[in-house]
């Protein structure tokens, strides 16, 4: 119950990728109930595409005992949005210490992740503007 009413997303696959554990706030920012998410594989149903590999190779990784923190990745969400998640995947082990899965811990970082990528897109248009000016463009120190 601990993990189910935890105010961070919280998600777990077994062995096979498959979902087997989705708490109450992952199901609120995606918008996929936890009955609806327990057995569907993570990265083919919830990750946006041209994340699926690299998603696919940090869980891999857990599965294999190398966790992974502060890997950022998108969900797509029931209602087709983005939500960017900062994850750290754990190994999650049995009494006898055997691999079973991968827990994901997440916190949801799409505000700042948008925020962001617009002051790129703002500096990478105002270095073209620079560089494509037809006029001369200088800059002075005012100390």
């Amino acid at each position: 119950q601990l993990i189910d009413t935890a105010n961070a997303p919280i998600f777990g696959i077994d062995v096979f990728g498959k979902v087997n554990e989705w708490n109450e706030k992952t199901a609120e920012i995606t918008g996929y109930s936890k009955e609806e998410a327990l057995g569907k594989h993570l990265s083919s149903t919830f990750i946006v595409n041209n994340l699926r590999d690299s998603v696919q190779s940090v869980l891999d990784n857990a599965l294999g005992g190398q966790e992974t923190s502060n890997y950022e990745l998108e969900f797509r969400t029931k209602s087709g949005e983005i939500r960017y998640l900062l994850v750290n995947a754990t190994t999650r082990r049995d009494i006898d210490n055997a691999i079973v899965g991968v827990v994901g811990v997440a916190q949801d970082v799409t505000e700042t992740a948008k925020h962001d990528r617009a002051v790129a897109s703002m500096a990478n248009e105002l270095r073209q503007l620079i560089d494509t000016a037809n006029a001369p463009i200088f800059g002075i120190d005012v100390f």
